[in-house]
């Protein structure tokens, strides 16, 4: 069975390309996603390619073997099933979850996790519009945009948010901002890098590097 770091890995690192929409995941974002040194991971990336779950070329990056993506989705869908688990049927907030799905996802079984997939409906979103893997290792990625590409006047749905830090999610949700909820672009300033949007009759106004963040589907 591969360790929980080694799990850790190649989700990071699945994650990391998919969030991108690029090939390779570089030593450095893996470093920042993690919170560890380069040089650890680099250690690690050296062991994840003796193993055959990924192909690690120095001072280029890293990409997983279809081996690794098989693995990395596993843990994507245990993950995510929990966190849906825990907003739907234990009540915790979506700014609670994260945290405790990275603690449960390495203890938990496929069968289990098969048995909270069917007693959710089989949901294709977890609560942070991030898509569940099916069974088969298959997955359908949301279409979206980022909220700091629509000009001003445009009314859209929310469908993903890709930082799930709790004080990230906490104040997207105090502006209205939770996947399902539809807004409009009240105004948007691409040189000063501000977009005032209106969610539930209130406005707020959000940096790029925040809009960069939430991705939202055009009405």
């Amino acid at each position: 069975m591969p360790s929980h770091t080694i799990e850790n890995y190649v989700k990071t690192i699945y994650a990391d390309c998919a969030r991108q929409g690029v090939r390779l995941s570089s030593t450095g974002a893996i470093a920042a996603s993690l919170g560890v040194s380069p040089g650890t991971v680099t250690s690690m990336l050296k062991t994840l390619s003796a193993t055959g779950l990924a192909t690690y070329t120095p001072y280029e990056g890293v990409q997983l073997t279809s081996t690794g993506q098989a693995l990395a989705l596993r843990v994507l869908r245990r993950h995510r099933l929990i966190e849906l688990f825990l907003v739907q049927t234990l009540g915790l907030s979506w700014d609670e979850v994260h945290e405790e799905a990275e603690n449960m996802e390495h203890a938990v079984s496929d069968l289990l996790v098969d048995r909270i997939d069917e007693f959710l409906g089989h949901p294709i979103v977890d609560p942070h519009g991030d898509p569940i893997p099916r069974a088969d290792g298959t997955v359908t990625l949301p279409l979206g945009k980022n909220l700091s590409e629509l000009p001003t006047g445009t009314e859209f749905e929310v469908v993903r948010v890709l930082d799930q830090t709790p004080e990230f999610l906490r104040s997207i949700a105090r502006a209205g901002l939770r996947p399902g909820a539809a807004a409009r672009i009240v105004h948007s300033d691409p040189v000063a890098g501000i977009i005032t949007i209106s969610a539930s009759n209130h406005e707020t106004t959000l940096q790029r590097s925040t809009s960069d963040l939430i991705l939202v589907q055009p009405s």
